[in-house]
């Protein structure tokens, strides 16, 4: 694309990341019209709801993750509303194809305005279990890897249409304390530091949120929903007495990528259904001393 082209839709942008246009409807400031998103870790889950959200409210969208056949099966959902989409099968781990996956986006599409970092997860391990190898893998897939695409997106999004929005999708791990969680817990913090000191940094022009999940129904939660007794310990340590779903948190990554959140950034937004403890605990056994001693 053009310099000339760039400068063109700049131009017609009325002050992108300025106040809001009092005349437009409430309802309508959640639209996305003519917006491009990217949604890491979209082969199902809470990525491919978010997916789907994205394009119902309006987006063209680009999904990635390693398993071509699930991002086939979010496209077909996403192209369902009307919106374009397009699959990248991305591993996030590696940079090089964090790169060709903003590449691609601004190639097919010619911008983007939207990023949502929901490629992440670490099971869960007792912390006298946890390698270092384990701990720092956590680290890169929670926290690096939504840094490094949040990175190239944020160049992207400015070169392309001026200004946007990033989204991470966190974890309450982040700032609760559980047992079993040490790995995925410190990945999360860092990933709730990462999105407000980025949103320091990119501030006016590029917003950055992130949504700290309760327990979702996804197959990162089949350990909970497939064992009785840890199901209704959830039930009974929810305020709302349900486990979450993928729509849910969709609604919300609607809301923090649109203009009716164009006063919000650096804002870590919790979705758990009011759990203010854990709302589980997994048994870890006691440490006892060594052998011998």
């Amino acid at each position: 694309m053009s310099d000339e082209a760039v400068h063109d839709r700049r131009s017609d942008d009325e002050r992108p990341h300025g106040p809001p246009d009092t005349t437009v409807p409430v309802l309508d400031r959640f639209r996305l019209d003519g917006q491009v998103a990217v949604v890491s870790g979209g082969g199902a889950g809470i990525g491919r709801a978010c997916a789907v959200a994205l394009a119902q409210a309006g987006a063209d969208v680009v999904v990635a993750a390693r398993t071509q056949a699930d991002l086939d099966e979010t496209v077909r959902l996403v192209e369902a509303t009307g919106r374009r989409g397009l699959a990248v099968v991305t591993d996030v781990m590696e940079e090089d194809q964090l790169v060709a996956l903003v590449e691609r986006t601004v190639e097919q599409f010619g911008r983007l305005d939207i990023l949502v970092n929901n490629a992440g997860g670490t099971g869960p391990r007792p912390a006298m279990q946890t390698s270092a190898r384990y701990f720092e893998t956590a680290l890169h897939f929670n926290a690096t890897a939504p840094f490094l695409l949040s990175k190239r997106a944020a160049q992207a999004m400015v070169d392309t249409g001026g200004a946007g929005a990033i989204v991470n999708i966190s974890s309450r791990s982040g700032d609760m304390v559980m047992t079993a969680f040490v790995a995925y817990g410190a990945g999360k913090a860092a990933l709730n530091m990462v999105t407000q000191d980025l949103a320091a940094d990119l501030a006016p022009r590029i917003r950055v949120n992130a949504i700290a999940v309760g327990g979702v129904a996804t197959q990162a939660m089949d350990f909970v929903a497939n064992d009785p007794g840890l199901l209704a310990q959830f039930i009974d340590g929810t305020p709302m007495a349900r486990i979450g779903q993928p729509e849910d948190i969709a609604a919300a990554v609607v809301y923090l990528a649109s203009p009716a959140s164009s006063w919000v950034t650096g804002t870590i937004l919790r979705v758990d259904g009011g759990t203010h403890r854990p709302a589980f605990e997994i048994p870890v056994a006691p440490i006892e001393p060594s052998p011998g001693d």
